[in-house]
C-alpha cells in the first residue's frame, strides 16, 4: 500500500483530486492510502498546510509518504506561477502538482458524455475565462439544466462523473489537467503494481 498525502482548497478539490487520483491508481494498477491534510480556507491555507507538514517530516525523520499531491486553482495567474511558489520548498518526497487553469469545476465539465451519464444530459466543455466562481456557477447551471436540484453546486456529483469520465480526452481539451494526469500516471508508475 502506497500512502499517499493530498493536500487541496476546499471541498472541490477533495472531490475531484481524490476521484482521479483513484482512477489514475486503477488504472495503473497501484494500491494507494490516500490521506487528505488539508482541504479548506483556500490557497493560503495549502501553502501554509503544507509547509508545516515539510518542516514536520524533516523534523521527524522517518518513514516517508510515497507521494504528495498538491491542488490549487491557477486562479487567472497562470499555472506556472503556482508551480513556481511550491519550487521552492524542499520536499523529501516526491510532489505531483494540480494546478487547474483556472478553477478545478471546469474540469468535470470536459467530458459532456459522462456527465451526461450521470445526471442524464450532457454539458459543453466551457471555454478558458477568468472571471471568480464562474464555473461554480456554470457547473450548477449545467446540473440544473438536467433538472436536478444541486447540494453542493455539483461537486456531490464529481466521483461519479470521474468514474464514467475518458480521461484522456478530457486532458487533450484541458492542458492543466493533462500536465496533473501525466505527472501522475508517471509518479504511479514508480510504484509497484498490484500482484508484483
Amino acid at each position: 500500500m502506497h500512502e499517499i498525502v493530498l493536500f487541496g482548497e476546499d471541498f472541490a478539490h477533495h472531490e475531484i483530486i481524490d476521484a482521479l487520483v483513484g482512477r489514475v491508481a486503477d488504472e495503473c494498477e497501484v494500491d494507494i492510502l490516500p490521506h487528505w491534510r488539508s482541504a479548506v480556507r483556500g490557497h493560503g491555507r495549502v501553502v501554509t498546510e503544507l509547509a508545516a507538514y515539510l518542516r514536520e517530516l524533516t523534523d521527524r525523520g522517518g518513514p516517508q509518504p510515497h507521494l504528495i499531491i498538491v491542488a490549487t486553482n491557477a486562479n487567472c495567474r497562470g499555472p506556472n506561477l503556482r508551480r513556481r511558489e511550491f519550487a521552492r520548498l524542499e520536499s523529501s518526497a516526491p510532489m505531483v502538482l494540480a494546478v487547474p487553469d483556472p478553477h478545478v469545476e471546469r474540469w468535470l465539465m470536459l467530458d459532456g458524455a459522462a456527465f451526461r451519464a450521470v445526471l442524464g444530459r450532457g454539458c459543453d466543455a466551457p471555454d478558458r475565462k477568468c472571471s471568480r466562481d464562474r464555473y461554480k456557477y456554470l457547473l450548477a447551471e449545467a446540473v440544473h439544466a438536467s433538472g436536478i436540484a444541486p447540494d453542493f453546486g455539483g461537486i456531490e456529483f464529481a466521483r461519479d462523473i470521474v468514474s464514467r469520465m475518458d480521461i484522456d480526452r478530457a486532458a487533450r481539451a484541458d492542458p492543466s489537467l493533462r500536465r496533473f494526469v501525466d505527472d501522475l500516471r508517471t509518479a504511479f508508475r514508480g510504484f509497484t503494481r498490484r500482484g508484483d
